[in-house]
């Protein structure tokens, strides 16, 4: 493979003024896009793109299976459950950000977004076996070929993601060169640009749970919601620009986006433990204040990825990621 071949070749040069290909950087055979630097298709082994294909396959079988469920259980009010519905919503999401984390994560060579996939399915199928478990025999009928499907194809998935994972990580080394602290440069910038899109889904997640269990929401509560949506969308693109342009100024204006969503959150708890007095089920309450906590443990991390990669803007990591190909 050209990422492990000798840096010094055999081969004379015709001129002393020619640098030898083999100490040309190794970003320059890279191909730039606006999240970053990928690798050619034609580099991929046929094994990984066997395996990147039948992942996106699956993904779009499962897509589809998904959104078949929730168009019967809004249409049909025989079929439609309060906590099957949210279940189908999440996993709408789930797959959806699934199908950005592998893409990102084969292409790239990138751990971080292969570990937030393999987290992602993990998430999954434990809702999944959670709602399955619960519901009657009509119920575990209708969602039988989509519980069986996400079981079987999500443990192919974790198995066979986790090997790739502990494969050698050669994107750091071509995009960083030889240089460590460029390669630690680029570690942390992947951790937060996974961070940003990590922290997005939990949000939807947690909007979608509190939207779905309080059916009798109040006009303002769903404007609230609705620009809480919004603020998580503008929020990530906001640190997504911050993270990859190397704007210190944005990654302020980021950070200070992220002090309305913790007040937000706190709304939110409001909300839900107002229900928990009204009712005797409280599995949608849990998850929403579980889901919180998650938000807000990624958020944690998120900041201090970025204190430590803030201090290392402007040392040419950008440049090499952008540069274009010759």
């Amino acid at each position: 493979m050209d990422e492990i071949r000798p840096l010094l070749g055999n081969q004379p040069q015709d001129s002393p003024d020619l640098v030898s290909p083999n100490l040309r950087p190794r970003h320059q055979q890279l191909i730039p896009t606006p999240c970053g630097p990928i690798k050619p298709w034609s580099e991929l082994s046929c094994l990984l793109k066997l395996y990147f294909c039948l992942t996106i396959a699956s993904l779009l079988a499962l897509l589809g299976l998904t959104v078949n469920s929730i168009y019967k259980q809004h249409m049909q009010t025989d079929v439609f459950d309060e906590d099957n519905f949210t279940v189908s919503l999440i996993l709408l999401v789930g797959i959806l950000f699934c199908l950005y984390y592998i893409s990102r994560g084969v292409l790239q060579e990138n751990r971080q977004e292969l570990v937030a996939f393999v987290l992602t399915v993990l998430g999954l199928m434990v809702r999944s076996v959670v709602n399955f478990s619960v519901l009657d025999s009509k119920g575990k009928r209708e969602l039988l070929i989509r519980f069986v499907c996400i079981m079987s194809l999500g443990a192919v998935h974790v198995i066979c993601t986790s090997l790739l994972i502990q494969r050698p990580n050669m994107m750091a080394f071509r995009v960083g060169g030889a240089l460590e602290s460029i390669q630690e440069q680029y570690f942390l910038l992947n951790l937060c640009f996974s961070m940003v899109t990590f922290d997005l889904q939990a949000q939807l997640c947690l909007c979608i749970l509190i939207t779905t269990s309080d059916s009798a929401m109040s006009a303002l509560n769903s404007i609230i919601l609705g620009v809480g949506v919004a603020w998580a969308f503008l929020t990530a693109a906001v640190g997504a620009v911050a993270v990859l342009k190397e704007a210190k100024a944005l990654v302020w204006v980021f950070m200070v986006q992220n002090i309305p969503q913790v007040a937000f959150f706190v709304y939110l708890m409001y909300l839900v433990v107002g229900k928990w007095f009204q009712d005797h089920s409280y599995t949608l309450e849990a998850a929403a204040v579980t889901g919180a906590l998650i938000s807000l443990a990624i958020k944690v991390v998120l900041f201090w990825g970025l204190i430590k990669l803030v201090h290392n803007f402007g040392q040419g990591l950008r440049e090499r990621m952008f540069a274009p190909s010759k």
